[in-house]
């Protein structure tokens, strides 16, 4: 049975959710599961939580071992689950603050917080993937740490490990829009595409019929347009529902921000993360613990998240389709050839399947060929070290220049890379 390294496995989302997917599945029971985190305080929990799910289950196979050592965890690994930030409790506040003091007004983290993500994180990416390159040359990566279409990108142009991007953006989306609509979620069909955190309903039916009229007339009702104001606005002007919450969205474009008037009309607060992160951090070691102490915690029921299912299906050869973030080679065929897209996929015994997909519609694409234009520079700031390349991803980014000047945009960058110096590449 396969060997199963969760890099980052003290996240309180990801590490008890993937866990417990994984051990829902009968066929992945007698897997080595290996935990690897840099916060022993966390891992710990974590070790404490997977063995309290397994033993409650009556799970007798499952071996689970836990180290800080990222090398032991993925030797020999058949499959490495990455979810991690690289001084994310720091960080995280700067990526706003920063910004903000120069006039960038963003709810969540909008393109110039991606640049300063990206050269904290890709680097790190590189070394583990090396790490695999090394230890497990024919393991599959699957990676959930952000930004996703960059560090997809990032793995492809840098290195030779077989990935794929994932993020439960989609497959959230479509059960809100379920909800919306007033129709169970198992009953809708569903088709999209384009770039992560902004990829596009393209269809959306139910038996046959579509669905976007009904969608249209609900977002007319007050109570749902106020549950998602962003995409709806979108939809209303680009008429297509987007992948991802309001907030993240309201970030992507410059449409919204720029009118600091609108921000209290559409639910968009600037500094709104930074709030909700180190509130989230303050309380993090005590949820994880708190796992351990709700006994209705142990229970496994699958999640939704992509990671087990995903696995499931290649070592079962059990067809199943899913959204992955991967190299647009001829995918869709109006966005940029050299980045990495989000598609439908599929897994099977034989490994992902990605799905050719055609032309988005034109304003579609133009769309996400504004917001995937900083992506290309991005990545290489972050491979090269190359600080004049992260200078074109911010100027590039769409709020970002209706905000600022470029002699500001500049100023900005180098604020942000000297004050996370500890973290990012070397520049």
């Amino acid at each position: 049975m396969p060997k199963i390294a969760l890099i980052g496995a003290g996240s309180a989302v990801f590490g008890r959710r993937l866990i417990a997917d994984l051990l829902y599945f009968p066929e992945l029971r007698e897997s080595t599961i290996s935990l690897m985190d840099i916060n022993e305080e966390r891992l710990a929990i974590m070790l404490r939580v997977a063995t309290k799910l397994k033993d409650d289950n009556n799970i007798c196979g499952t071996t689970f071992e836990a180290t800080t050592d990222r090398r032991r965890a993925v030797d020999g690994a058949d499959y490495v689950i990455s979810s991690f930030e690289v001084g994310s409790t720091k960080c995280r506040a700067l990526d706003q603050e920063i910004p903000f003091k120069y006039g960038l007004r963003v709810c969540y983290s909008g393109g110039t917080q991606r640049v300063a993500q990206d050269l904290r994180q890709i680097p790190v990416v590189i070394g583990m993937c090396q790490d695999l390159e090394a230890l497990c040359p024919d393991a599959l990566l699957l990676n959930y740490s952000n930004p996703v279409p960059d560090i997809a990108t990032a793995i492809r142009w840098a290195t030779k490990v077989k990935s794929v991007g994932l993020c439960h953006s989609v497959q959230g989306t479509a059960r809100q829009l379920a909800g919306y609509l007033n129709v169970p979620f198992e009953q809708i069909t569903y088709w999209v595409a384009g770039i992560n955190h902004q990829a596009w309903f393209l269809r959306l039916e139910r038996k046959g019929e579509d669905l976007y009229p009904r969608l249209r007339e609900a977002m007319n009702v007050p109570d749902i347009w106020r549950q998602d104001r962003i995409r709806f606005e979108l939809m209303r002007y680009f008429g297509y529902f987007v992948t991802e919450s309001s907030r993240h969205n309201s970030d992507y474009v410059p449409y919204f921000h720029t009118h600091p008037e609108l921000e209290a009309e559409l639910d968009i607060p600037p500094l709104w993360y930074r709030d909700s992160w180190y509130r989230e951090q303050a309380s993090l070691t005590d949820r994880l613990r708190g796992m351990l102490a709700d006994a209705s915690r142990a229970t496994l029921s699958r999640s939704g998240e992509y990671g087990a299912e995903l696995i499931h299906a290649i070592e079962t050869n059990t067809p199943y389709r899913f959204y992955g973030n991967v190299m647009n080679d001829g995918l869709i065929t109006n966005l940029p050839s050299n980045l990495c897209v989000e598609v439908p996929c599929l897994a099977d015994g034989s490994g992902v399947h990605p799905c050719h997909v055609g032309d988005l519609p034109n304003q579609l694409a133009s769309l996400n060929r504004s917001f995937a234009n900083a992506v290309e520079h991005r990545v290489k700031a972050a491979l090269s070290g190359n600080r004049e390349q992260a200078y074109y991803a911010a100027q590039l980014d769409p709020l970002t220049a209706a905000s600022l000047t470029l002699p500001n945009i500049r100023k900005m960058i180098d604020e942000l890379i000297d004050a996370e110096a500890e973290f990012v590449a070397q520049m």
